[in-house]
């Protein structure tokens, strides 16, 4: 098959470029793939791309910023969508153009303004799926009702939590559509995982108010007071980056904290800590938790709605934490700081927990998915329910809570030993 994904802009950073990058390379192995980046600001993209993967942008920035049909307002990409600003009567006409042409079997969508374009103005031939990696509740009332009339138009619609799949099949009334939940998948590493030693806690992700790295400053200074022998590195760049560092500043952690700008790939950066650590109000999936618990790092987390809760098992690989709680999370950093044994046991439950999010279960999922989707096209038809939404992370929750019971049960004793 050919599959091409329709990207906002490759260029740039983010968790879902680094996950339709992952899902692209995989795929290449047995397809022909293709990502059509809408935007393009820079020579080449933060994050390394397989070869076999070619990239193609539609609208150059460093070139036509201020092309005539750039500087008028988009007509097709929903003026409600977050990107809108940034979309134009250029980039319209560079998508269609690009959609009518394609040649694809199937042409994947990665954000809702992008997924109007590809159910309106993909050819009849072409398998239409589009993917949320925001939840459904982040989406204003306008934008639902415009994502409601347009996603009738699609074969296949995936989200990255199977409770934001359950909300899309409740709530936005898509007869023939496949809702279905798709995780984000994270390679397999090719580093020796963290030992659990190092005197590091490590966060990584965009420097922007929703992710609460403040919150996570704040926490941390509860842990450099007892343990000022601990760090935090903080990697990622963004709009809060000089008031992090003031707040830094302020609290008098300089010499504890540390914001290390952007690093592609993380994993070499993961396993030289101990312990992850996230404190967003808002998660959707929640890609650098995975990331880290692949590196051996149990993560301490805020509970937010809906990925980490589907990711980490609270006491078992990691610890969740109510959102904008800087007390309990400076509590659960502290637990694990102080306990060693615990804190390596929990990062080796990580390691072996999150190989549910390896490419292989979830290259396998989407093949199957696409390939269904290019068939019904063909037929005319919907794609067919093999079986029931979600069968194969439901599997897979289902293989993770056995071990996990088992590795609670372990913990028990462990600490009923220590009493």
């Amino acid at each position: 098959m050919k599959i091409s994904f329709l990207l906002h802009n490759a260029y740039g950073i983010g968790g879902t470029i680094t996950t339709t990058f992952n899902l692209a390379q995989a795929l290449a192995e047995r397809h022909e793939v293709e990502i059509i980046s809408v935007l393009r600001h820079r020579e080449l993209p933060n994050f390394v791309l397989d070869p076999r993967v070619s990239l193609r942008p539609l609208v150059d920035l460093r070139e036509e910023k201020e092309h005539p049909l750039h500087l008028l307002p988009a007509r097709v990409f929903p003026r409600s969508e977050y990107r809108y600003g940034q979309y134009s009567e250029l980039t319209d006409q560079r998508i269609a153009e690009t959609l009518a042409a394609t040649d694809a079997d199937a042409v994947i969508g990665t954000r809702p303004g992008l997924n109007v374009h590809l159910a309106g103005q993909a050819p009849p031939h072409v398998a239409r799926i589009g993917q949320e990696h925001l939840t459904l509740d982040n989406h204003s009332p306008r934008l639902r009702t415009a994502l409601r009339r347009a996603y009738r138009k699609l074969d296949v619609l995936t989200t990255v939590t199977e409770a934001d799949a359950a909300s899309y099949r409740r709530r936005m009334r898509l007869p023939g559509v496949h809702v279905e939940a798709l995780p984000n998948s994270v390679p397999d590493p090719v580093l020796p995982p963290s030992d659990g030693f190092a005197k590091v806690v490590v966060a990584a992700g965009r420097l922007v108010p929703v992710k609460r790295y403040d919150l996570l400053v704040e926490a941390f200074a509860a842990v450099a007071a007892a343990h000022p022998d601990w760090q935090l590195r903080i990697y990622g760049k963004g709009e809060e980056h000089d008031r992090l560092r003031r707040r830094i500043t302020d609290l008098g952690l300089w010499n504890n904290v540390f914001l290390m700008g952007a690093a592609a790939p993380m994993e070499a950066e993961w396993v030289k800590g101990s312990i992850g650590a996230a404190a967003a109000g808002f998660e959707p999936f929640g890609m650098t938790l995975v990331e880290a618990m692949r590196c051996g790092l149990p993560v301490v987390s805020t509970d937010c709605p809906h990925g980490p809760a589907e990711i980490i098992a609270d006491g078992v690989d990691g610890r969740l934490v109510p959102v904008g709680d800087r007390d309990a999370l400076a509590a659960a950093l502290l637990e694990l700081v102080r306990d060693e044994e615990l804190r390596r046991r929990m990062g080796r439950a990580a390691l072996e927990n999150a190989r549910r999010f390896a490419p292989g279960p979830v290259v396998e999922q989407a093949e199957r998915l696409i390939a269904s989707a290019v068939s019904a096209r063909r037929a005319g038809q919907p794609v067919a329910r093999e079986r029931p939404c979600g069968a194969l992370a439901a599997r897979g929750f289902a293989a993770r809570d056995s071990a996990l019971t088992a590795a609670s049960g372990a913990l028990r004793i462990v600490r009923k030993g220590r009493s």
